[in-house]
């Protein structure tokens, strides 16, 4: 039997032996994994803990919350703020940067995360997450760490130290990068630790799958109609080959499914959209770093996903990402 490596074993190997992340790093990422257990946990209760619906309140960008879309985003709060390896936190469901509490220490790294993405599958017991995203939190001339306001949030996604998100689903797995390629954890039940059972995960650069929603066709842009036409047209059209079409309606889940066995995910801008849909600092730039560190690729439709310069904490963007062949002629269509 293959020696079973534990998340904790796995991170200090990459410190250790690697030197790619420091004692900091590691700790926040065993926080931020830690505190996806919990969330696990009351994922997994629903209705028996009181979990399920509404919680009669909207988040910042005027979405109704469900109770767990708030329960979550505290369990995050709560274990991230004390730890010390943080200058601020930024939450999906926040209108506003979290700085860390004066009477802890402050270290040098900020955290955005999206509580729980696809929090609209909950009540249909369909597998939700949580997505995370590191920057390190920017200097001034003198050497001292900026004030962590919005401002030194707003990197590029290429300035990511690592990403990761977490899918609650008939297994929790905990996916990870810090830019040595993607790794996979799955969450042991008896020992409550994860185990590495997805290692170096890599994406194929060609799929017979694509995830769009289809309910959108009639507003999107003609770059992604005729490739979605062509998909459609299966062996008897251009492409010559028969697709398939997948839509969970939660990017996680979508997401797992591209790493483990190739395919497109689009979220594309469209007349009713002109932006996009999902936001660039939430949920397109972690998830485009782990992908490209899977040997995918991520674009908006012209441009790399973690080229895009941030100008608001909240900003949307269209998202095309996965399997790079496929991603390039979907991009070679917007060029033409």
């Amino acid at each position: 039997m293959l020696k079973r490596i534990t998340l904790t074993q796995f991170l200090v190997s990459r410190q250790r032996d690697k030197s790619l992340i420091n004692a900091d790093l590691r700790l926040l990422i065993e926080t931020i994994a830690r505190a996806c257990k919990g969330i696990s946990t009351r994922v997994t209760k629903g209705a028996l803990a009181d979990g399920l619906g509404s919680a009669a309140t909207k988040n910042v960008h005027g979405e109704a919350q469900k109770t767990l879309d708030v329960l979550s985003n505290e369990i995050l709060l709560e274990a991230n703020e004390w730890g010390g390896n943080l200058a601020a936190l930024a939450s999906e469901e926040m209108e506003d940067p979290r700085p860390i509490p004066t009477h802890y220490p402050r270290g040098e790294y900020l955290l955005l995360f999206d509580p729980l993405d696809g929090s609209s599958n909950i009540d249909v017991n369909i597998s939700v997450g949580t997505i995370f995203s590191v920057l390190r939190c920017p200097k001034t001339d003198a050497g001292a760490y900026c004030d962590p306001s919005e401002q030194a949030f707003l990197q590029p996604g290429r300035q990511q130290v690592a990403a990761g998100f977490a899918v609650y689903g008939p297994t929790t797995l905990f996916v990870i990068t810090v830019g040595d390629g993607v790794y996979g954890f799955t969450l042991d039940r008896e020992t409550y630790s994860y185990v590495l059972t997805h290692p170096d995960i890599k994406i194929p650069e060609d799929t017979q799958e694509f995830a769009i929603n289809m309910s959108n066709a009639r507003r999107w842009e003609p770059p992604v109609k005729r490739y979605i036409d062509e998909c459609l047209a299966g062996s008897d059209g251009p492409r010559g080959k028969d697709f398939n079409m997948r839509w969970v309606a939660s990017m996680v889940a979508d997401v797992f499914r591209v790493l483990s066995r190739g395919g497109i995910f689009m979220y594309p801008r469209d007349s009713k959209l002109k932006d996009g849909r999902l936001r660039l600092m939430y949920e397109a730039n972690p998830m485009s770093f782990i992908v490209e560190q899977a040997g995918g690729a991520a674009t908006d439709g012209t441009t790399r996903i973690l080229d895009l310069q941030p100008s608001a904490l909240h900003q949307r963007c269209a998202v095309i990402l996965g399997s790079k062949n496929e991603v390039e002629r979907v991009t070679s269509y917007h060029r033409k």
